[in-house]
This record gives structure tokens, sequence and C-alpha cells, in this order.
């Protein structure tokens, strides 16, 4: 990407008491504990609470309208307008708030292949927050430190609080992503994820807009054919633990950019959910939390150092972050050709959808802009029977452009390509428990060595879905979740009320989809 001549380092701009930059994790660590930023786990892993919030605040995320912005950015309620006078204001404050405080600084950038990376300078004030850039963006090599030029500067400061009559943020905590000046200002929240997505959201402005390269909230990983996979799903879906398979070479976990010449990590490292963790499930991210990984807000075991994975008291949204390398067989450079293969992966609570089915490019489309999982009843308070989520393109929520934008793009490399793409039912059947994983890594393992070319395909009488009817390790009686079910009048109307929410989910997009992605939806009124 081209550097602005005229883009602000940190160093012309922040004049702060203390100035680290670009210490290495074991130095990083010191000053965390030094700081009272965290305790070390008997493991090696940095343990640290993120205060208030356990995760990203999304109505108080923001972007910059100017001329920029102004007509290409998809406003309404998950990109919010931000005044560029207002920012400039907090900008300043901010630096003024710095100036008797101690910083940690570091050159990073986004995007494994080296035609589409983004060269990053971040700003914080919490040594663990430094580490997590060190293990989530990509790492320089020493020799390229030398003339760096930073195309975009994260500046996080939790310590500083906006005031909303002020400041124009709702809130006193706050994201500002600024697309002319770019720049990131975080403030109010320790929560590192802010950071990492943050970034994501300029990726998924820049790329499509201005390289023409698809950006994807998706894991991906290679075979020994040199086969690549995709895996789009939302949080709890799957998409880290999946693509995190010991047969494979993983590519990344997260977020991938899709090329002319095929697809590329944006990020050096993993942020992986924790809670229930076990080595027997998850080996891969279970052998990663150890020295110079940062864990957040999970709790010791009573009397020692020891992680207890199953505390969920101060949230569910317990995490860790690795650099990509503590996998043992990951990919580096991250990147990889053609996918033969996607996997849109979801949780369904309402024990309807298959745990495998293909996909036409149609219904291909049809789900990428519906995005869906569910929350089974009882995960939280007041939900009493499964509650659908909805989220374009499987992560609306970064999505600076209309999902249209990125459907559109995904469907046209899929048709040149012919990709196959399957429908991945990682939640719950008739029996009201979850899909056992290792079935579903049968039936995903199965569609990437091609064993269900040949096997018989029968649809789903509400989704239209085609649904294998064999596979190996897996009984017929699992791919068929209907059977599952002490009754076959109770699965039908679960399904026609799930059929039922698509359908008005999909109303919003309508006006904008071809007749191909209509046709792509539930085929029972």
């Amino acid at each position: 990407m081209t550097t602005p001549e005229s883009l602000p380092k940190a160093e012309m701009v922040v004049n702060a008491a203390e100035r680290f930059d670009n210490l290495s994790p074991a130095e990083l660590l010191e000053h965390a504990i030094r700081n009272g930023e965290g305790q070390l786990a008997d493991n090696g892993a940095l343990v640290c609470d993120t205060g208030e919030f356990t995760g990203r605040s999304p109505e108080d995320r923001y972007i910059v309208k100017d001329d920029t912005t102004a007509d290409t950015v998809w406003w309404g309620k998950i990109n919010s307008p931000f005044d560029p006078d207002k920012f400039d204001l907090l900008h300043r404050k901010m630096i003024a708030f710095l100036a008797d405080k101690r910083i940690y600084t570091r050159y990073a950038y986004a995007g494994a292949h080296p035609d589409y990376r983004l060269n990053l300078e971040v700003i914080n004030t919490l040594a663990w927050h430094n580490l997590f850039c060190h293990n989530l963006f990509l790492r320089p090599k020493p020799e390229e430190l030398d003339g760096f030029k930073p195309e975009f500067t994260i500046l996080c400061v939790p310590e500083f609080k906006a005031n909303p009559e002020e400041d124009g943020t709702r809130n006193e905590n706050f994201a500002i992503l600024n697309l002319s000046r770019n720049m990131i200002l975080i403030g109010g929240t320790a929560y590192a994820g802010e950071m990492k997505k943050g970034i994501f959201s300029v990726l998924n402005f820049k790329l499509p807009t201005e390289r023409a390269t698809l950006s994807m909230h998706a894991s991906a990983n290679k075979g020994s054919r040199e086969d690549t996979a995709l895996f789009f799903g939302l949080s709890g879906t799957g998409k880290t633990t999946l693509s995190a398979d010991p047969q494979r070479q993983l590519i990344g976990d997260d977020e991938h950019g899709w090329a002319e010449e095929g697809i590329f990590n944006f990020e050096g490292g993993c942020y992986a959910k924790v809670i229930d963790l076990s080595a027997e499930k998850e080996p891969q991210i279970y052998g990663a939390v150890r020295f110079g990984a940062v864990l957040e807000n999970t709790k010791f075991q009573d009397g020692g150092r020891t992680i207890d994975y199953a505390d969920k008291s101060k949230t569910e949204n317990t995490r860790v972050a690795y650099p990509i390398h503590f996998i043992d067989n990951a990919l580096e450079p991250s990147v990889g050709g053609i996918p033969e293969n996607i996997f849109f992966l979801t949780a369904d609570a309402f024990g309807v959808l298959p745990p495998i089915s293909k996909l036409t490019p149609g219904q291909a489309m049809y789900h990428f802009i519906s995005g869906y999982t569910a929350k089974v009843a009882g995960t939280e308070v007041g939900v009493t029977e499964p509650e659908a989520t909805f989220s374009a393109c499987f992560g609306a929520a970064f999505l600076p452009l209309h999902p249209t934008k990125y459907a559109e793009m995904l469907g046209e490399k899929m048709e040149k390509h012919q990709t196959n793409v399957w429908l991945i039912n990682t939640g719950w059947n008739g029996t009201g428990k979850r899909i056992d994983l290792r079935h579903t890594r049968a039936v995903i393992s199965a569609a990437l060595k091609g064993d269900l070319e040949k096997v018989d395909y029968q649809s789903h009488p509400v989704f239209g879905v085609a649904v294998p009817q064999s596979c190996p390790d897996v009984a017929g009686e699992v791919l068929n979740p209907e059977k599952s079910w002490k009754s076959r009048e109770e699965y039908d109307k679960k399904a026609k009320r799930l059929a039922d929410l698509f359908r008005e989910n999909f109303s919003k997009y309508e006006e904008f989809a071809n007749d191909e992605i209509r046709a792509g939806g539930p085929v029972e009124g």
C-alpha cells in the first residue's frame, strides 16, 4: 500500500515521560509484572484482566465521516459517523494526557503478502497491550525496522476517558477510525481486541476499494496436496478450533484477504477463546498457552497459579493471544493458493440444520449474506428458547462497506474458480446435545478429501440444501438431524420457524440481491 508521506509518526506527536520502543516479549512481560498489569501462570502465560470491558463495545465504535468515507461507508447502526473536528480535538487531548505517562511503541504490519501489507505503528500505555500487538500483528524482521515507514497508527490509552458532551462520543469509552488521517484512537477500555478488530475494519475498507481484494472474517489452512480451505463463522462456531487441524498447516485463524494469486493472513497470531479449554479437545490451542502468550480474564484454581479454564465468573469470553508459530504446524509466511473448499460454520441451537450440507452458488451467497448462528436456551438470562443471530458476511460488525460489496466479490471468485461451498452445523440436534466435535471433524475431513463427491444426496425439505446420506466415520442418523427428534412434526415446526427467521433477516438485503441469491433461501413458505 502507498505510504502517505505526511503521516505523523508516534515520535513526532507523542511526548511522554518514559518511552520504550519495540521491546521483546520477555522485556514486555517484565514490565507488565513490574507495573502490576498481570501475573504469570504456571504454564508461563501472562494472565491479565481487561477491567470493565470484557469484549468489544460495538455502539462505541465510530468512523470519521469526511470526503474519503461519506459516499463509500455503509452508515447506520454498525458504522456510526464521527465529526472530523471532534476527532482532532480528542486526538490533541489524548496526546496532552500522555505527557507524564509511560508509553510502549512498536512497529508491526498487517498482511502476510508483501504486495498487500499495511505498515503499522502502535502506541500503548500498557505493556501487556504491546505484547498483545506483538503476538497478533505481523512482526518485521530486525533489518526491516531501519527505514520502516508506518502507514497507519493505533493510539490506545485505556486510562483516558472521553467527555461525551464535549467530545461527541456516547460514553467515556471509544474506538474511532479515521481513514483519511490513517489513525485509530482507542480510550476508556482495556479490551485488547479493539485494536485487532480496528485494523481488520481498516483492511475491510482499504483492500476492496483500493486493491480489488476481498477481505474476509475467516480462518484458513492448507493440506498436503497444497489445497487451501476457508472457514467462515461467528464467535463460538469453531472457526479457530477447526482450522487448527494437526493434519493440515494453519494459515490463520481469523482474518484473511483473497487476492488474484490466492489468500493471505492479515495477522501474525491467534486470538482464541479458552472457556473450557482442554488438551484432549483442542491440543493445538492448549499447547500454545505458554510463555509469551497473553490470557485475558481467566482465573486461577484455588491456592495456585494453574488456570481454571472452566471458570467464567468474569466472562465467558476468556481468550488467549499468541504468535502463530506457537501452533506446531503453522505456515509461515501465512499465504495459500486459491481455496478449493469453503466452509460456512454455524452453531444452530434450533437443532434443524445438518452437520454438513453442500450449497449451490445461489445458496452460498444467500447464507454468506445471512451469516447465521444461534444461542442455546439457558446460556443467558432471559433466553428461554433458541435465539437466532445474523451477521452479514459472518462479520457485519467489522464491515465499513455495504455487505453486498463483499458478497459480490466472493460470488465472482467462487464462480471463477468453481470452489465447493459447504454449510457446517457445529451446534445442536434434536437430542439437546451439541454435535460431537469428532463428527464435525469427520465431515470436514471427508469434504476436503473428496470422499463426498460420489455419495447420494437428499434435498433438505425446508432449506433446499444437499445433505449427504453417507460419510466415513459418521452414522447416517447423525447426518440427518430430523432422525434425532422424537417427533418429525416437532422437527418440521422448528425448521419452518428457523426458515421464517432467515426470511425476516434477508428482507433488508433483498432489494440488492439478484434472482439467483433470492432463490438460495428456504424453499418452503
